[in-house]
């Protein structure tokens, strides 16, 4: 998402990372590597539970791509990190909400 957050911006998509490091964990990370998004703390795995992108034996979140669209349904959702151009696939830009 990073080198492709110019495609993120221009349809007013909010880009954010989830995984199960700490919140100080991830304040260190996104510094580190200069993430223009937000890094959410799944210490307990439940988001990746939610969204069934646990390992086989349950234990460890696989990297995975969901978008939420604005009415709350999932317009997208794959394992691995597909680039921006599939998991934005038929947006177009509006105006973003005041």
């Amino acid at each position: 998402m990073r080198d492709e957050i110019d495609r993120f911006t221009d349809l007013n998509v909010r880009p954010f990372g989830v995984n199960p490091a700490t919140a100080r964990e991830h304040a260190d990370y996104v510094r580190h590597l200069e993430l223009p998004f937000p890094l959410l703390s799944d210490a307990g795995g439940a988001i990746a539970r939610a969204y069934g992108v646990l390992n086989a034996d349950g234990t460890v979140p696989l990297r995975a791509v969901v978008r939420i669209d604005r009415d709350g349904r999932i317009g997208f959702a794959a394992l691995g990190a597909p680039p921006a151009y599939i998991s934005l696939e038929g947006l177009s830009p509006s105006p973003p909400n005041k």
